[in-house]
């Protein structure tokens, strides 16, 4: 039987090898990847460019597929599943958007840190992220770890934000971005989701400070002074020493927790074909 084998590449982030993700696994190599996800948060799968179908099996192993935005969005899906989401900047027809398309939109809104599907209940745990076809220049993603954000918060503040709460919507980011060409049956499509500021994850038991551009207020709170505690959170929890930024292979998965880690994509040039396809799976109460 193939092992999973770990190489680091930061203190939350590793290289993983030995496993094949074409193939069906085993309960015994779920249960690796699992525990590589517990101790790392990221794992980076080179030269595996699976096929959209590989890909959704390979998610049904690690737990229940979520559909996050396709709830709100409908529409035609340019995929051939429709749980898989299409992180491109290419349209239904198969050509490269234009600046003023929707999906343009969707790729700007991409680069502010946050955590995919954060805005619903149940919440994403796993996304799996593969790279179809890549821009010349530009496209990483960066990742901030939650966990070592919480450790490495001063104490009062610690005390400040234990017990706090924060709303979290998914057309917030939108907003932010002027997009606003919404119906008010779309807004209220997917209802906000309330998450405990400081949480404890279930299965290694070390506390997270989970914060993101989806939170928008704070329970308890006036609107201003919420904001301004959550813009602060977010400053510190995406400072160097907690991010890891992966440059991009075609052939990429790159797999993360989206209970212990935020992320963003960033700038390349929008001219430029730009396809990767995400497979996510639902949190499963412990």
């Amino acid at each position: 039987m193939s092992i999973l084998q770990l190489k680091p590449l930061h203190p939350f982030a590793a290289e993983a090898t030995g496993i094949d993700l074409r193939n069906p696994l085993t309960p015994a190599q779920i249960k690796s990847v699992e525990d590589a996800m517990d101790q790392h948060a990221v794992l980076v799968f080179r030269n595996q460019p699976l096929t959209q179908s590989q890909q959704i099996e390979f998610a049904k192993s690690l737990g229940p597929l979520d559909m996050g935005l396709r709830k709100l969005k409908g529409g035609p899906h340019r995929l051939e599943y429709a749980e898989l989401a299409d992180i491109s900047n290419v349209k239904v027809d198969g050509e490269v958007a234009d600046r003023e398309h929707a999906k343009i939109v969707g790729n700007v809104a991409n680069q502010l840190w946050h955590s995919d599907s954060s805005f619903q209940n149940p919440r994403a745990k796993y996304s799996m992220l593969s790279a179809v076809t890549l821009p010349n220049f530009g496209g990483n993603t960066e990742f901030a770890d939650l966990r070592m954000a919480w450790d490495g918060l001063p104490e009062w503040l610690k005390r400040q934000v234990e017990g706090l709460k924060a709303v979290h919507y998914a057309l917030h980011s939108r907003f932010l971005l002027g997009d606003t060409q919404y119906t008010e049956e779309q807004r209220q499509t997917i209802a906000p989701a309330t998450w405990p500021l400081v949480q404890t994850d279930p299965r290694t038991g070390r506390k997270i400070l989970f914060v993101g551009i989806h939170a928008c207020e704070i329970e308890g709170m006036t609107l201003a002074e919420g904001r301004m505690l959550l813009l602060d959170l977010m400053e510190h929890a995406t400072q160097r020493q907690y991010v890891y930024a992966h440059q991009w292979q075609v052939g990429d998965l790159v797999m993360w927790d989206n209970t212990a880690t935020v992320h963003r994509g960033r700038w390349f040039d929008f001219a430029e074909r730009r396809e990767l396809r995400r497979a996510t799976t639902e949190e499963v109460p412990a």
